[in-house]
């Protein structure tokens, strides 16, 4: 765990422009500067990059955030992966907690594992290129299959030399550890236990990558013709490979994946490399193996939209459809494009240019439920029990889909295709979803749909006599909490008066008011925000020789100068809590802090064109007083919703406290009401 000394160590080093340079070609735009979007195509440039707020943002797509947000996004890596890139870029030495005995033990033993793959990746291929049988064997059977060396260097691929132990020798006298070369099943140990054999012998190599670009295993394919071998050959399960959780290419396709928002779905490692040698490089493939939960989660981190590419063989495509329902069942929105006959992904890239390998997508592309019932259909003909079971299948297929109107959707096409009445669909889905509920097996909650919702069961009665305006969860609340949020960020220590008429500050005011009336944020991210800018406060004031919170009175002749020397105080004044929230080592927290200083606080109409700056002891009053106003509408709403589901039960002991409570929110919105200048109209 990197601490927040050096996170901050790192925030301040990196500079966002230099940043992005190394990525988008940036001209500067007045203050900031501006390029073409990296996160989708376009051509006008909409990705704007702030030096002075240390954020960058596409108006277009809405992509950005700090140094840290960018080179996780463009290079698909987590928080701390994207941590350790900048510090790396700056020479900041990265300065972690302390670790526990036996997490030392574990991250030596993976550290020392990737070491150890790392170097055979590198034997492998300098036995490909630049040995006589590497060249001959192994160079040679992958310019027969048509790969060009910059594929060959751009996936790593090499060659094992038939000699028994020839990496073992060489990772010895290299000084790797023999326990490592087991570990890792590069080696394996000979049956009296006194040396170690190579297990890739005489095959050609595929190095198997990790997200963040390590080698975690390797496939081998024998080039010879032996019944008795396994034609492909894969690393064994260990500490940094779980073959479940791993797709061939993913390292090499996520910035793609991201760009075109696809991800095409092969089966072999050739059709990935042929792909991309094709310019297609959203590919990855499940390496000859059943979908896994786990490779699911690992495309839905960059895209949602999945291509499967089927090669035409009916028992394969039969094969591989339970995988396909796992795809629907995490929410992705799958499409199946079936290649021309006698062609698989490989040999049907080599014949295409990126272009035309793109057009026949689109051209031949249909939605998988589609697909599955046609394809089922012919099977079924015009049997009565295969049809009967074709049915049930496709109703299994659409019940695991989470998304309601995506779900109907496919059940309106369905009963178009299979002649069949659509409630009949309908019914059955609806039984299959809650017998997965009630089993457990659903990864979506259960929506019984027919049950009717009533008043009572969404708003439950409140307290008789408003004591002070509580604060009530729901979206148009959070949507007010978050303006707070934001302000309360970007102005927080900003000195002001307060209604007593002492100095005081935008944070202190804010928050000193909705305790006043009771009020607490309903969000739990919003909360812990607003709390640790209390404690941020506290800090920095028992460690200052001096109030920071008090304001420099200035002089000038000129209103202009005023106002700039406003803006460049209050922008001084607040850059510690800014700083504390951009640089926070909560991923969550950091983004969010983004997002809300990327928002423009947006004017109604009978408001001046002063800048938010100049308007910040107004504002702040004013947000607070919406926050009010939208928790005494949220009670409003709840109160009439009970009335009627009071007067319909004829419960008279509930209507006259719920009338009575009504009429005291009614005298509390208008007097919210004439602070904001709205018109309302009592409910």
């Amino acid at each position: 765990m990197i601490d927040q000394i050096t996170i901050d160590k790192i925030m301040d080093a990196a500079d966002i422009v230099e940043v992005v340079s190394d990525f988008v070609s940036l001209r500067k735009r007045g203050v900031n500067y501006i390029g073409l979007c990296p996160f989708h195509d376009e051509k006008t440039p909409s990705f704007s990059v702030s030096p002075s707020k240390g954020i960058c943002k596409c108006f277009s797509c809405g992509k950005g955030g700090t140094a840290v947000h960018f080179i996780m996004e463009h290079e698909q890596m987590t928080y701390y992966e994207a941590l350790k890139y900048l510090a790396n870029k700056y020479h900041i030495e990265i300065a972690e907690r302390e670790l526990s005995e036996k997490e030392k033990v574990a991250k030596t033993t993976r550290e020392s594992m990737l070491i150890v793959n790392e170097f055979a990746k590198n034997f492998f291929s300098e036995n490909l290129l630049s040995t006589d049988e590497g060249r001959a064997i192994g160079l040679a059977y992958f310019k027969e299959r048509g790969f060009r060396e910059d594929i060959i260097n751009k996936f790593g691929l090499g060659y094992s030399p038939e000699k028994r132990d020839a990496l073992a020798v060489a990772a010895t006298k290299g000084g790797y550890n023999k326990e490592y070369l087991i570990k890792t099943g590069l080696c394996i140990e000979s049956q009296d236990g006194n040396s170690i054999i190579d297990r890739f012998r005489g095959r050609v190599i595929f190095p198997v990558y990790s997200l963040a670009g390590k080698v975690i295993a390797f496939g081998g394919r024998i080039l010879k013709t032996n019944e008795k071998t396994a034609k492909y050959l894969n690393s064994p399960e260990s500490e940094v490979y779980h073959k479940s959780n791993v797709l061939y290419g993913i390292f090499q396709a996520k910035s793609a994946m991201v760009k075109q928002n696809n991800c095409f779905l092969v089966e072999g490692y050739t059709d990935v490399l042929s792909m991309h040698q094709a310019g297609i490089e959203n590919v990855v493939a499940s390496s000859g193996t059943s979908l896994t939960n786990g490779q699911i989660r690992q495309i839905h981190r960059f895209t949602e939209n999945i291509t499967v590419l089927y090669d035409g063989d009916a028992a394969g495509i039969k094969a591989s459809l339970r995988g396909i329902d796992m795809l629907l069942e995490e929410g992705m929105k799958v499409k199946v494009v079936l290649l021309p006959d006698g062609d698989d992904p490989d040999s049907f890239a080599k014949k295409q240019s990126a272009t035309e390998f793109t057009e026949y997508i689109k051209r031949n592309e249909t939605d998988f439920i589609t697909f599955k019932t046609n394809l089922l259909i012919k099977d079924a003909g015009n049997d009565p029990l295969k049809r009967a079971g074709l049915i049930n299948d496709i109703v299994q297929s659409i019940a695991v889909i989470p998304d309601e109107i995506t779900r109907s959707v496919y059940i309106k096409e369905c009963s178009r295709i299979m002649e069949m009445r659509e409630d009949v669909l309908l019914k059955a889905v609806a039984t299959e979803r809650l017998k997965k509920a009630e089993t457990g097996s659903s990864p979506a909650p259960m929506q019984q749909e027919s049950a009717p919702i009533t008043a009572q069961d969404e708003h439950p009665v409140s307290s008789p006599v408003p004591t002070g305006i509580e604060t009530v969860k729901s979206s148009v609340i959070e949507a007010y909490e978050r303006k707070i949020v934001r302000f309360i960020i970007k102005y927080g220590f900003t000195p002001m008066i307060n209604a007593e008429g002492n100095m005081s500050n935008v944070l202190t005011f804010i928050l000193s008011e909705l305790n006043n009336d009771g009020i607490t944020f309903t969000t739990e991210i919003y909360s812990k925000i607003v709390n640790e800018a209390l404690e941020l406060q506290e800090r920095l004031s028992e460690s200052s020789d001096k109030e920071i919170f008090t304001f420099e009175q200035i002089s000038t002749s000129s209103e202009k100068e005023k106002i700039r020397f406003w803006k460049e105080y209050v922008n001084d004044i607040n850059q510690p809590l800014t700083k504390h929230f951009l640089n926070h080592r909560e991923e969550v927290v950091s983004k969010i802090a983004v997002d809300l200083i990327s928002e423009k606080y947006r004017l109604s109409r009978k408001q001046t064109m002063k800048s938010e700056e100049e308007r910040i002891v107004g504002l702040a009053r004013r947000i607070v007083t919406e926050l009010k106003d939208a928790v005494v509408s949220e009670h409003i709403k709840q109160l009439n919703l009970s009335l009627k589901t009071a007067f319909r039960e004829k419960d008279n002991d509930k209507i006259m406290p719920l009338l009575k409570e009504l009429n005291s929110y009614n005298l509390i919105k208008k007097e919210l009401a004439k602070e904001l200048g709205e018109r309302v109209v009592s409910c």
